[in-house]
């Protein structure tokens, strides 16, 4: 039987002066709450809570943590609070925008703009079940990512990662503004110490760095990421994660189906974001930024009869396998 994760505040609490109004979503490293400020602001107040290390019933505001999991706890208590204080820092309209953040009931609680409209991911399964030849058009990609991209460049310049970019974190406001959400400094530190079971990275968005102890991170392990969204813009689903591409990698013969429907040049900006080798990845945002505008490279591949034929016999083969 799986240990019940930790209470939520109930409603009407109040907590640095906001007044909690409702839960709007729970991870395995917090809760975030929709909440309403002195002026009858509305925001969101993201609270740290990792569900591996902490227990608090209902009707409860101060987390219980075991004793022999305190360090850890402060650990990550130290990351998320230097985060908050990291990202309260950068004003962009394609970041979170940091509001506030404190202290109480022995955790952290971070305050940021509510925003009303859906994620990247919301968008993806409505065009996916409406089953169109192309989930987005590539115009729609591009400028998207155009946006997210100028935003991470700012986080990258003040030498923060993202650490968990994914369409359901790419929030698409009702103004059409595309902002990242949830930053994983956190949750990094936390898989980075201890021997506790941990809940992975999102499968088919992380790099495959993430997924080692020793793994050196930087820009392009967010890049990856990228790269990944782009392919589930495209795709409709997300790609195979990391390990499964380090045993056998598809991800050339995926791409290769799209060849008529998205330009050459954005399969091939996506395939070298999501190379298996960091180094073989952009280095920097700029050197994507750079690629993806390169307007003149829209070629449009058609598929040859043959190279058809070898494709349905390809898909044939993995029907049959799995």
């Amino acid at each position: 039987m799986s240990k019940p994760k930790p209470a939520p505040l109930p409603s009407g609490t109040v907590v640095g002066g906001y007044t909690i109004v409702k839960k709007l979503a729970a991870g395995g490293f917090g809760v975030v709450y929709l909440a309403e400020g002195d002026n009858k602001q509305l925001v969101a107040i993201k609270e740290y809570l990792p569900a591996s290390l902490a227990e608090r019933s209902a009707g409860e505001l101060t987390p219980r943590v075991k004793p022999d999991k305190q360090p850890l706890y402060r650990l990550g208590l130290k990351s998320f609070f230097e985060e908050g204080r990291s990202l309260a820092q950068i004003s962009h309209p394609s970041v979170v925008s940091v509001l506030n953040f404190f202290r109480e009931n022995e955790t952290v609680y971070m305050v940021m703009n509510y925003l009303q409209g859906d994620t990247l991911q919301d968008f993806i399964v409505t065009a996916r079940d409406l089953k169109r030849d192309k989930v987005f058009r590539e115009s729609t990609i591009r400028s998207l990512f155009d946006e997210i991209l100028r935003g991470l460049r700012i986080v990258h310049q003040h030498k923060m990662l993202h650490l968990d970019i994914k369409p359901a974190n790419i929030f698409v406001t009702n103004d059409n503004k595309a902002v990242m959400l949830d930053f994983g400094a956190a949750r990094e530190v936390l898989s980075k110490e201890g021997n506790f079971i941990r809940p992975m990275y999102t499968p088919g968005f992380a790099a495959p760095e993430m997924y080692r102890r020793d793994g050196t991170l930087g820009p392009w392990t967010d890049i990856y990421a990228i790269g990944a969204c782009i392919y589930a813009c495209m795709q409709g689903y997300p790609p195979n994660d990391a390990p499964q591409r380090i045993e056998k990698d598809r991800l050339a013969l995926s791409l290769s189906r799209l060849r008529n429907v998205y330009s050459d040049n954005l399969i091939e900006v996506t395939e070298w974001c999501m190379s298996l080798d960091p180094l073989s990845r952009p280095q920097s945002v700029f050197a994507l930024q750079k690629e993806l505008a390169r307007e003149t490279e829209r070629r449009y591949t058609k598929l040859s009869f043959g190279e058809r034929l070898k494709l349905q016999i390809e898909t044939l083969k993995t029907g049959q396998k799995a």
